[in-house]
């Protein structure tokens, strides 16, 4: 798995995006946020049409104003379709309005280059990268698949981030860095 501090890969996607842009697939590049200077989150997860998928996505997307208020870029990625990704969004009812794109990486060259394909089905894990806008992980928290992640801890690491201070343990905005 690609580590702390390195560069996130460049990667030309096609995505399943959000139906206010005027079309369902658009082509989505890595180059995108450091261009606008905004900082990316992508979270990867293993399969379009189960069961934990759903809860983390739909989170994600009560939570699009959270990062979008911080200046970030919100991905998520799986090795599925991008008409897959359109099936699902339109057949579970929490999908239907994601604001943000499902990437597709169908040839699974992107999560293999990051590391986080399973060895056996050669799904993604649950894994969720910040990367600052120069392009570098900034963080990574990666779950087994059958471990839904916390997508309130996503935003406080971005907050702690962002903040550029030192944060002790269980620090949230607001209060004093060291």
């Amino acid at each position: 798995m690609l580590s702390l501090g390195q560069k996130f890969p460049e990667f030309k996607k096609l995505a399943c995006v959000s139906t206010d842009m005027g079309r369902e697939f658009s082509e989505i590049q890595s180059e995108a946020h450091i261009k606008e200077g905004k900082w990316m989150v992508m979270f990867w997860y293993p399969k379009d049409f189960t069961f934990v998928c759903p809860t983390e996505i739909a989170e994600f997307n009560k939570k699009y104003d959270e990062f979008k208020k911080r200046n970030t870029i919100l991905y998520g990625a799986s090795t599925d379709s991008e008409f897959v990704h359109l099936a699902w969004r339109n057949d579970h009812k929490d999908l239907k309005n994601l604001q943000f794109p499902l990437i597709a990486d169908t040839s699974k060259s992107l999560a293999e280059e990051l590391g986080i394909l399973t060895a056996d089905e050669k799904v993604a894990y649950r894994v969720t990268y910040i990367v600052d806008p120069e392009g570098k992980i900034r963080w990574i928290n990666a779950n087994d698949l059958s471990v839904g992640r916390n997508i309130n801890e996503v935003i406080r690491a971005l907050d702690a981030l962002q903040s550029g201070a030192l944060t002790p343990c269980n620090w949230e905005p607001g209060q004093k860095t060291l």
